[in-house]
């Protein structure tokens, strides 16, 4: 049945955004609204110049054949940069602050509206990287890792501190956690990477880094390939920090459980994405 064209632009636009990183062919669009492929062309010619307007994303056109259009959405500096700061000033609450100098970001990270925008911030850092999964660490990462891999549209994989019998066989390394300096476990079904794989880790808090360097070396065990670690914050560390390379978008500089006192800033975000200039 064909369509009008505001009726097509609505409907191809949530096609779109539903569907990151998918390249969609001019032909599917024709046959799905009844409508010539110059008519076609013409409505994403619209929906580019839209999108990128309003910060929403890129839409990208390739001509040909085989071509079609992708949508890789993203976040203006602007956007993200006043995110972070809300978050600066959400989590910068006293009552957030739990023994051993852990912050309680559970609240937070289970509002579907702040998990959208952190995961639509993480995955502007890879706008340009191939990404084959995202990797997280049960169980608080969890949220964070769905809606990153969301908007790369990848798979997330979970890292777990003990065996399940549904992930079937599994591949396991010794860590040292960075924080308390034990031994611990960790392990990932066999079937949950590739080799030769891509991944991004994500996480919610990271104090000496010695879970995501546990993650690291699983990684290294089924030979894919680390492309970036992002964190939704970060602790001052006083000892040695098992990880140097990494993204937080906050960062708690002063955390004292008797006084229950904490200083948040932005992390690192910022500047590793956007440039220097825009770190404050």
């Amino acid at each position: 049945m064909k369509v009008r064209r505001s009726e097509r632009l609505i409907d191809m636009t949530r096609y779109l955004l539903e569907r990151p990183h998918t390249l969609v062919s001019l032909t599917f669009f024709a046959e799905r609204y009844e409508s010539a492929k110059s008519s076609i062309s013409e409505d994403l010619t619209i929906l580019k110049r839209t999108f990128q307007m309003r910060g929403t994303g890129i839409l990208e056109t390739i001509p040909g054949a085989a071509g079609g259009a992708r949508f890789i959405p993203y976040i203006l500096k602007e956007e993200a940069q006043a995110f972070i700061d809300k978050m600066t000033d959400l989590v910068a609450d006293k009552s957030r602050v739990l023994p051993g100098g852990y912050v309680y970001l559970s609240d937070i990270l289970g509002q579907p509206e702040i998990l959208r925008q952190v995961g639509r911030v993480i995955a502007t850092q890879y706008l340009n990287q191939k990404i084959d999964a995202v990797m997280t660490v049960a169980t608080k990462g969890i949220p964070i890792a769905q809606s990153v891999a969301t908007y790369l549209n990848v798979p997330f994989v979970i890292v777990r501190n003990d065996s399940k019998i549904t992930e079937g066989s599994t591949v396991s390394v010794n860590y040292v956690s960075g924080s308390s300096e034990r031994i611990k476990k960790m392990e990932l079904s066999k079937r949950s990477l590739q080799e030769g794989a891509n991944v991004l880790i994500v996480d919610d808090f990271m104090k000496g880094g010695g879970t995501i360097n546990g993650m690291k070396t699983l990684i290294e065990e089924f030979d894919a390939n680390l492309i970036g670690i992002t964190v939704f914050a970060e602790a001052a560390f006083t000892g040695n920090r098992l990880i140097d390379d990494y993204t937080s978008l906050l960062r708690v500089t002063n955390v004292n459980d008797n006084e229950k006192a904490i200083k948040v800033i932005p992390g690192n975000y910022l500047e590793k994405v956007f440039g220097a200039e825009d770190q404050k």
